[in-house]
């Protein structure tokens, strides 16, 4: 634990690191849900659409990494048992009902949408008193605006190819 790293924060730590093993617990869901479907996938595109679902499973992963690291630092102990995940979450993972690659697209479009929420939450409740954790949360929505935007315009690609399949 970094004694600095709790002294220099100007917020409720306690509350700060429940904060962070939610958002911990959040994006190793969100790693088992593109890493899921990308085994699972069926349909057009979706040799791209595996690709891009262990893309961002990856980089979900390392967000938990940042996480847990900050958590530490701040003299946390990450969640330790995955079956604690899901009742800490908020942005919660639900199994896909339909293979499908547009039905796992939206899926993940909704996930990555509470995942914005919740790091500009974190943002706004560390600008200013706690630098650190701004900037990994800063870093983190960064790349869940990315990811959004990745796979909305997956969306629009496939509507284009049914469109053009249809004519």
């Amino acid at each position: 634990m970094g004694e600095m790293a709790k002294k220099i924060v100007k917020t409720d730590v306690e509350q700060l690191i429940k904060v962070l093993n939610e958002a911990y617990a959040e994006e190793w869901l969100a790693y088992y849900q593109y890493w899921i479907g990308a085994k699972v996938a069926i349909g057009l595109q979706r040799s791209d659409m595996v690709e891009e679902f262990e893309e961002h499973a990856k980089e979900e992963l390392k967000h938990a990494g940042w996480l847990a690291d900050r958590i530490v630092q701040l003299g946390g102990v990450p969640l330790i048992r995955p079956s604690e995940w899901e009742s800490h979450a908020h942005c919660k993972y639900l199994p896909p009902d339909n293979f499908d690659v547009a039905s796992l697209l939206h899926d993940n479009i909704d996930a990555e949408r509470c995942a914005i929420g919740r790091y500009e939450g974190l943002c706004d409740l560390t600008h200013g008193k706690d630098y650190e954790t701004y900037r990994i949360a800063e870093k983190i929505l960064k790349e869940e605006l990315e990811h959004e935007q990745e796979l909305e315009d997956f969306v629009a690609d496939l509507e284009m190819a049914k469109k053009f399949l249809r004519e």
